[in-house]
């Protein structure tokens, strides 16, 4: 009953602060590019504050030295959507590659735009790619980092699905280092389930990877990374 209380906290808490907010971000889309991904910041911050309040989730971060000043591909395992908020507040000046249906959801994904994403459509193959490469080059070229979910769907806590090599790719491309992430986010905030859970929740950042190399290689290597964290996560937590 804990669990289930908490949770319709946040959910009316998390509610309440997103409408509020969607009236004040109504010009937005007028303003320069800095001011709307300002406003997304602001948003989830405030959220993933209440997130913590709500459930009692103390957030546990690692590495974000590792993370350039300068633009980056940064390479992250896929557990839940409490990731886009919390990294938004560790990095607000961030594009994410996401499925074009968020942009579908009421109010949440009207305002997505603001934060300049590469939406794809999953289903297009070849032309999705394309369209990650070239967009993803020009946000880079911008200086703006770019995240990439290389599982492409999300996994329950503690698991690590196969990783695509779409991400490595495109740092090559646009010649800038990877930075793998490592997290444990559906832990908390569990696929399937409505509600949510308390406990440390870890996101670890990785040494910058120069990217040179085959892609299958370099992939594989922060896929590597990127495992052994996740089961110290779990050990830590049991």
């Amino acid at each position: 009953m804990g669990k289930a209380l908490r949770s319709i906290l946040f959910y009316v808490t998390f509610t309440l602060w997103t409408l509020l907010w969607a009236l004040v971000l109504l010009p937005f889309p007028l303003l320069p590019q800095h001011t709307r991904y300002w406003g997304c910041g602001t948003w989830a911050r405030v959220a993933s504050h209440i997130f913590a309040w709500s459930i009692g989730v103390r957030y546990c971060m690692q590495g974000l030295e590792n993370v350039p000043h300068g633009p980056c591909v940064i390479l992250s395992n896929h557990q839940s959507s409490l990731e886009t908020l919390l990294l938004w507040c560790y990095l607000p000046h961030l594009s994410f590659v996401l499925k074009a249906e968020l942009l579908r959801f009421p109010i949440i994904g009207w305002y997505l735009p603001l934060s300049a994403p590469i939406a794809i459509n999953r289903g297009a193959g070849r032309q999705a790619l394309k369209q990650v490469l070239e967009e993803g080059e020009k946000r880079l070229r911008a200086g703006v980092p770019v995240l990439i979910f290389p599982e492409g769907t999300r996994q329950a806590c503690g698991e690590l699905g196969t990783f695509h090599q779409t991400g490595v790719a495109l740092a090559q491309r646009a010649g800038v280092p990877v930075v793998p992430l490592a997290v444990n986010t559906g832990c908390f905030w569990p696929r399937g389930d409505w509600r949510k859970r308390p406990g440390d929740l870890h996101l670890h950042f990785g040494p910058a990877d120069s990217s040179t190399g085959r892609s299958n290689e370099v992939t594989q290597h922060l896929r590597d990374w990127i495992a052994s964290e996740i089961k110290q996560m779990q050990t830590h937590s049991d």
